[in-house]
């Protein structure tokens, strides 16, 4: 597969010290939906503010298909697309006038990238002379994309484009991405839902500013260690305190309002000595029942481990 990005050992510290990046690398392919997955505080704005240049590294190497981010900077802001984090359109002007401001900017027409833009432009219409702060947040997201996308980059970066967005805008948001995918752009999306991460066809996996795990998310969760139970108590507070002291070879953490734990032992010896052990200190267990992993659970796993 050919690299449209490749990132090596790039590392970035703000004043005061802290490490927001630390020797990142790795390599995005031609038209994939590559995902950058991890809570809020992890590095991923700062990455994506380091590939589509509005900082620099301060050290490392990123080549965007051929060219250098820092020393070419200007041939790479005609090849990409970019939605940051915050809304970053003007919302004293229309929709409509948001688009044709864009189309200008990049020397381009909205007619020549209508097809492109048409599954998104057709739910904008019925607004389009409608200021563009006075849309909902789906609609915001919708108009922003279509400006990212109005001179047909090679590259589309979204900095948590469906944050604040209802489930159903963000369904609808996600199945945007795969049609741009089909024609032939290159999507690079940071997102702190898991269960985002499995609409895309790589994620890296990023916790304070280091990258520790890159795979698909059905081979990440394949790779998951242990047997997974969740498990649910009368008083969760109480539980968790309790697990503080489990003497068991396991990892724990509270999921809505259940418990998840992965036991690393022979799940024959291990249930019935957790099953004691609550009891043991007074805590009557409702339910414990087997689950298959979500890559959020992979993603608690691996970090916890490493902890």
């Amino acid at each position: 597969m050919t690299n449209a990005i490749s990132i090596e050992s790039v590392s970035k510290t703000y004043d005061g010290g802290v490490r927001a990046l630390q020797h990142v690398s790795f390599d995005v392919f031609e038209n994939e939906v590559f995902g950058l997955v991890g809570p809020d505080g992890a590095g991923k704005s700062t990455l994506f503010n380091i590939l589509t240049s509005l900082i620099l590294p301060e050290e490392g190497k990123i080549s965007m298909l051929g060219y250098d981010v820092v020393k070419d900077y200007k041939e790479i802001r005609r090849m990409i697309g970019y939605l940051p984090g915050t809304f970053s359109l003007y919302p004293d002007l229309t929709v409509q006038e948001n688009l044709e401001f864009f189309a200008v900017m990049y020397e381009s027409s909205i007619r020549a990238n209508m097809r492109l833009i048409s599954p998104i432009w057709k739910q904008l219409m019925p607004f389009k002379d409608r200021k563009a702060g006075k849309l909902s947040g789906g609609m915001k997201q919708k108009l922003a994309l279509c400006c990212a996308l109005i001179h047909r980059p090679h590259i589309l970066f979204l900095d948590e484009p469906t944050t604040g967005v209802d489930p159903v805008s963000r369904k609808e948001f996600w199945d945007i991405l795969r049609s741009i995918k089909s024609q032939g752009i290159t999507v690079v999306v940071s997102t702190p839902y898991m269960d985002e991460a499995t609409r895309c066809d790589r994620i890296a996996m990023i916790q304070e500013g280091v990258i520790f795990k890159i795979d698909t998310p059905a081979n990440i969760v394949q790779q998951f260690q242990g047997h997974l139970y969740s498990f649910k108590s009368e008083n969760i507070f109480s539980l968790l305190q309790v697990m503080e002291s489990c003497p068991l070879n396991c990892i724990y953490y509270p999921y809505g309002e259940s418990c998840h734990i992965v036991f690393y032992d022979d799940i024959s010896t291990a249930l019935p000595s957790f099953q004691d052990f609550m009891q043991q200190n007074g805590q009557t267990i409702l339910e414990i029942i087997p689950i298959e992993p979500s890559v959020e659970d992979c993603f608690i796993e691996i970090v916890k481990k490493a902890e």
